[in-house]
C-alpha cells in the first residue's frame, strides 16, 4: 500500500503539535509496511527519510503546457488576511514563526512552460497564497507519483488533497487536528477557514478526527455525514532520553506549558494559582510560553498580589522544557477548548503528574490523569493541593501514567489508520 501525504509542518525545524502527529504517523505508518510519500511546502534537507520519502513543493516544477493547469489555477483563488494564523505550532517554534519575514516568491523557471512556487513553509502574513500555490503543486505531484491513496492533514492542506484526488482519481483522507471553533467561537470565526475546512471535509472520502471531542464538532458544525468520520485519538513520540528530576529545588512546582491564548485558559491558571497558595506558602506556580494573552496575564498576576510567587518564562526550547518538567511537582492543562493536547503526554512520560480539562481530547484516553471542568478553579485547586501533599497520591499518577503514556505508541494508530485506508481502496 502506497500513501501520498501531504503535510504543512515537519520535524526538526517546524515541530508543533501538528509536526509531531505528522511525524509520528508516518514513522508508524512504516511500521506498518505502508509506503509514505509525504509533501510538505518547504524541506530543508535534514528532516528524517529513513522511513519515507519527502518531497519539497518548493523544488517541483509546474509544467504549465497541461491544459487542466489555468483551469485549476482559476478554481482556487485565495482572500489575504491580515491576522498570522499560528494554530499549531509550539513553544519551541512560535518566535521564529511570528517574526518569519520570509515571503512566497513566484519564479518563473521557463516563461512559457515551466514555473516554480517558493514557500516559505509558516503561518505568515501570506498563508492564504501559500496555501493555494500548494493546491497547485499538488496537482503536480499527484500527476507524477505513483500512490494508492492520498492523505491530507489539516486545512491548510486539503484543497492539495482535492487537487490531487481530481488528478488521480484516487481516495482521499483527511486528517482534521483542529477546527475553526477550536480556534474562536461560532460568531468570530474565521469563515475563509471554515469554507476550506468544509470543502475538504465534503470531498473527503474518510475523515480522521484526533478526539470524539473533535468527531462530533465536524458531524454537527460541518453537517458531515457520520459514517465517514472515524476518531484516532493521537500517541506520544518515546523520549529519547529519561528526564532527570531536579532534587535541589527548594518550593513545590506547579506548570503550565503552552502558548498564552484564550484557547489554552492561562487565567484559569492564575485564578487556581491564587486559591492554592492561600493555603500553601511554598509552592511556586510557572507559566512557560507566549502569546497574545501574555500582557493581560502580567497584570492579573499583579493584581492578585502573587507576583512573588508567580513566574513567567517566556519562550522555553526543548532542552529548557526538559528541565522544567524535571523540576515540576504538577502538570496542569486548563484548556477551554482542546481538540486533542500532546503536552499532557510528554509531562506524564517525564513522571510528572498532570492535572487537565474534561473539554481536552487527550481526557478521552487518559485513565491516570485528574480530570476537571476548566471553569471549575476550586476543583482544579482541590487536585493541585492533594498532589502537592499526599505523596502517595502523587506517585500514584506519577508511576501510573508513566506507564500508561508508553502505551501510547503511534505504531498502534497507524495501524487503525491502514484499516481506514484499506476500506476505501478496491477490493481484488
Amino acid at each position: 500500500m502506497k500513501v501520498l501525504v501531504f503535510g504543512w509542518e515537519f520535524p526538526p525545524h517546524i515541530a508543533g503539535g501538528l509536526g509531531t502527529a505528522c511525524f509520528g504517523l508516518t514513522q508508524g505508518l512504516a511500521k506498518n509496511h505502508v509506503d509514505v510519500t509525504f509533501v510538505m511546502p518547504k524541506a530543508s534537507g535534514d528532516e528524517d527519510q529513513r522511513k519515507i520519502k519527502i518531497i519539497s513543493a518548493s523544488d517541483v516544477e509546474l509544467d504549465t503546457r497541461y491544459s487542466d493547469y489555468f483551469q485549476f489555477h482559476k478554481e482556487i483563488s485565495y482572500v489575504e488576511v491580515n491576522s498570522r494564523l499560528i494554530p499549531y505550532v509550539g513553544l519551541d517554534d512560535y518566535f521564529n514563526v511570528i517574526n518569519q519575514k520570509e515571503s512566497a516568491l513566484l519564479e518563473d523557471v521557463k516563461v512559457t512552460e515551466k514555473r516554480k512556487y517558493l514557500f516559505s513553509g509558516t503561518y505568515g502574513a501570506n498563508l492564504m497564497e501559500e496555501v493555494k500555490n500548494y493546491a497547485l503543486v499538488a496537482a503536480e505531484i499527484a500527476r507524477n507519483e505513483d500512490f494508492d491513496i492520498i492523505h491530507a492533514h489539516d486545512w491548510l492542506t486539503f484543497r492539495a488533497g482535492i487537487m490531487a484526488k481530481k488528478i488521480s482519481n484516487k481516495p482521499l483522507c483527511i486528517h482534521v487536528h483542529a477546527t475553526e471553533f477550536d480556534r474562536s467561537d461560532e460568531f468570530s470565526r474565521n469563515e475563509i477557514v471554515y469554507n476550506l475546512e468544509k470543502e475538504g471535509m465534503e470531498a473527503a472520502d474518510a475523515i480522521c478526527a484526533v478526539s470524539d471531542l473533535t468527531r462530533n464538532i465536524i458531524i454537527e458544525k460541518y453537517g458531515i455525514e457520520p459514517s465517514k468520520v472515524f476518531t484516532l485519538h493521537n500517541a506520544v513520540i518515546p523520549h529519547q532520553k529519561e528526564v532527570e528530576r531536579v532534587e535541589d529545588v527548594p518550593y513545590k512546582i506547579v506548570t503550565f506549558l503552552g502558548r498564552v491564548t484564550f484557547q489554552k485558559g492561562p487565567e484559569y491558571f492564575i485564578e487556581t494559582a491564587k486559591k492554592v497558595m492561600e493555603y500553601d506558602k511554598d509552592v511556586r506556580f510557572v507559566l512557560a510560553g507566549d502569546g497574545d494573552m501574555m500582557n493581560r496575564m502580567i497584570e492579573r498576576v499583579a493584581e492578585l498580589g502573587i507576583a512573588d510567587r508567580f513566574h513567567f518564562t517566556g519562550f522555553l526550547n526543548g532542552e529548557e522544557i526538559d528541565l522544567l518538567f524535571g523540576m515540576s511537582d504538577v502538570y496542569v492543562m486548563p484548556s477551554i477548548s482542546e481538540p486533542f493536547g500532546i503536552s499532557p503526554l510528554e509531562a506524564m512520560r517525564a513522571h510528572v503528574p498532570v492535572v487537565i480539562s474534561k473539554q481536552s481530547g487527550v481526557s478521552e484516553i487518559l485513565q491516570y490523569a485528574i480530570k476537571v471542568d476548566f471553569w471549575d478553579i476550586n476543583a482544579m485547586a482541590d487536585a493541585i493541593y492533594g498532589i502537592l501533599h499526599y505523596p502517595a497520591l502523587a506517585n500514584f499518577f506519577a508511576e501510573r501514567g508513566k506507564e500508561e503514556v508508553n502505551s501510547l505508541k503511534w505504531e498502534h494508530v497507524a495501524k487503525k489508520l491502514k484499516g481506514i485506508y484499506a476500506s476505501l481502496l478496491p477490493r481484488n
